[in-house]
């Protein structure tokens, strides 16, 4: 898996705001979207900028179409958009609202990965500590707060459903211990 710095992370979700800029119907969302994407922009380093585009051109994430009149565009690749889509997901889910009150039920996530994907396994659990799952087991993480969409989505964008469970439950036999980790008193 390609490994990514600051600013190549910064380029390709700036890529993929313009993406959703171009599909914006709704003035509001699109001026929305075009500030937050302007004020990326200009924290880019232009040194660092220059390299950064060089590295995801050599890695086919993005590409350049030389227009008839001398000047270009660069375009995110079908790779350069997955690639994006993860980084998005990954930052999305991170600041992710908890809900004030808990509905009673457990979102509990179980795989069996196989040793061939162990680099898909690794990220998984990578995801699931972003989105603050509690560890019961080593291939069994648990969370009080509704993030299963969010998990179906990493798991389809992984192409990952053989091998993966997403369960939703009212009871759990050590539920005393698990609602001390998630619901300390402030």
């Amino acid at each position: 898996m390609y490994k990514f710095g600051a600013v190549q992370k910064k380029i390709l979700l700036i890529f993929l705001g313009g993406i959703a800029l171009g599909l914006s119907s709704n003035p509001r969302q699109y001026f929305s979207t075009f500030r937050k994407i302007r004020k990326d922009w200009g924290k880019i380093n232009q040194y660092n900028f220059a390299r950064s585009i060089q590295r995801l051109s050599r890695e086919k994430l993005i590409e350049e179409k030389i227009l008839p009149n001398g000047s270009f565009n660069l375009i995110l690749t079908e790779k350069g958009k997955l690639e994006a889509r993860k980084l998005s997901l990954l930052g999305s889910s991170i600041k992710f609202k908890k809900p004030k009150h808990w509905d009673g039920k457990w979102r509990i996530v179980i795989f069996d990965i196989p040793e061939k994907d162990r680099l898909f396994r690794d990220i998984l659990r990578e995801h699931l500590r972003a989105l603050q799952f509690f560890k019961l087991q080593q291939s069994v993480f648990i969370s009080p707060y509704p993030f299963e969409k969010t998990v179906l989505e990493i798991i389809s964008l992984y192409s990952a459903e053989p091998y993966v469970r997403v369960i939703m439950a009212v009871k759990i036999d050590n539920e005393t211990k698990l609602k001390k980790h998630f619901f300390k008193p402030a």
